[in-house]
C-alpha cells in the first residue's frame, strides 16, 4: 500500500504478513499440493510402469545392437566374429603357448574354451554396458520420463541378443570336434534363463555406481579381467586349483563364484566329456541363487535412487 503525503513524497505502508510466512518449503509444497519432479514411486508401482514399457526396452536393445556395427563394413557379421576371434586368441595363448588344458585333448580342450569365452564375456559385456547406461545417456534421462530401469535392462538385453549368435558359433565349434546335440543340450535354456537375470541384476547395480562415479567405468575393465582369470574361463579350475593345493573355503569360493558356475552348467550340458564331478557341490542351487540375489537385489537397489539419476 503507498499514499502521496502533502510534500509530494511517496510513502509505503507495511505489507500485511503472507499466511505463507514462517513455512518451510516442504510444509509449502504440501499446503499447495506440490510434489518433487521425479519422485521415486513405491516398489509395485515401479515394475508396473517397468512392464508397461516393455515395448521400448525390448525395441531400443534391438536398435543398440543393430547400431552397434553400423558403421564397420562387415557389419552385424562382427556379432559372430568378435566371440570367434577372442577364443582364437585365448587358444593360441593358454592352449599353444601356455599349454594350459591340463591333458584335455584338443577336441574337448577348444570347446571347453569356446563356451568359457562365450558365457564369460556375456556376463562381462553386461557389466560394461550396465555401468555406462545413465551417465551415457544423460540427455534421454533428462528429457524424458520413465522408469530409468529400462535402461540397464535394455543393455542385458542387448547382450542375450548378442549371445544367440555367439551360440550359432558354439554349435558349429562343437559339431566339428565331435559334440553332437543331446537331451543334456535342453539345460541350456534354464542356464541362460539364470545368468540373464543374474547379469540384469548386475547391470542395474553397476548403472548405480557408474551414476554415481563415473570413474568406475575405467576402473571395471580391470576387475572383470582379474574376475576372469579367477573363474577358470581358459583353464579347467577345479584341477588348476587342486594341483595348486589350495585351501578348501578358497576352492569353494573360486569354483562358487557366478562366472565359474554358469560356465560350468553350460559346459556339463554341451560337452560330453565334462561330466558332473567337474561341478561345484549344488551347483543348480548356487545358479539359482546368485540370480535371485542379484536379480532381485540389484533392482531394488537401483529403484533406491530413481530420482537421483540426471541430476546435478
Amino acid at each position: 500500500m503507498s499514499e502521496t503525503t502533502h510534500d509530494g513524497a511517496v510513502a509505503v505502508s507495511a505489507a500485511p504478513p503472507s499466511p505463507d510466512d514462517g513455512l518451510s518449503p516442504a510444509e509449502l509444497a504440501t499446503k499447495y499440493g506440490l510434489s518433487v519432479s521425479g519422485a521415486r514411486v513405491g516398489l509395485g508401482e515401479y515394475v508396473r510402469q517397468m512392464w508397461g514399457r516393455r515395448h521400448f526396452i525390448v525395441t531400443f536393445s534391438s536398435a543398440k545392437l543393430t547400431a552397434q556395427y553400423s558403421q564397420a563394413k562387415l557389419g552385424q557379421l562382427w556379432q559372430v566374429a568378435t566371440p570367434l576371434l577372442n577364443a582364437a586368441v585365448y587358444y593360441f595363448i593358454f592352449g599353444l603357448l601356455l599349454k594350459s588344458n591340463r591333458g584335455m585333448p584338443k577336441d574337448e580342450f577348444i570347446p571347453f574354451l569356446v563356451t568359457g569365452v562365450f558365457v564369460f564375456t556375456f556376463t562381462q559385456n553386461s557389466a560394461m554396458a550396465g555401468v555406462r547406461a545413465i551417465s551415457g545417456n544423460l540427455g534421454l534421462v533428462r528429457a524424458l520420463h520413465f522408469p530409468r530401469a529400462s535402461l540397464p535392462i535394455s543393455f542385458a538385453l542387448q547382450q542375450l541378443q548378442q549371445l544367440m549368435f555367439s551360440m550359432i558359433v558354439l554349435g558349429v565349434v562343437l559339431l566339428g570336434f565331435g559334440h553332437f546335440p543331446a537331451l543334456a543340450w535342453l539345460l541350456i535354456i534354464p542356464t541362460l534363463a539364470l545368468q540373464f537375470v543374474f547379469n540384469t541384476g548386475l547391470s542395474l547395480i553397476m548403472a548405480r555406481l557408474g551414476a554415481k562415479t563415473p570413474d568406475l567405468a575405467q576402473l571395471l575393465p580391470f576387475i572383470l579381467r582379474t574376475w576372469m582369470y579367477a573363474s577358470g574361463v581358459m583353464f579347467p579350475l577345479a584341477t588348476t586349483l587342486e594341483r595348486a593345493g589350495a585351501s578348501g573355503w578358497i576352492s569353494d569360493a573360486m569354483l562358487g563364484n557366478p562366472a565359474a558356475v554358469y560356465m560350468d552348467l553350460m559346459r556339463y550340458a554341451l560337452i560330453d566329456d565334462y561330466t558332473k564331478a567337474n561341478l561345484p557341490p549344488h551347483v543348480w542351487a548356487l545358479a539359482l541363487g546368485w540370480a535371485v540375489l542379484f536379480g532381485v537385489g540389484g533392482f531394488v537397489y537401483f529403484w533406491k535412487a530413481e530420482e537421483q539419476y540426471g541430476r546435478g
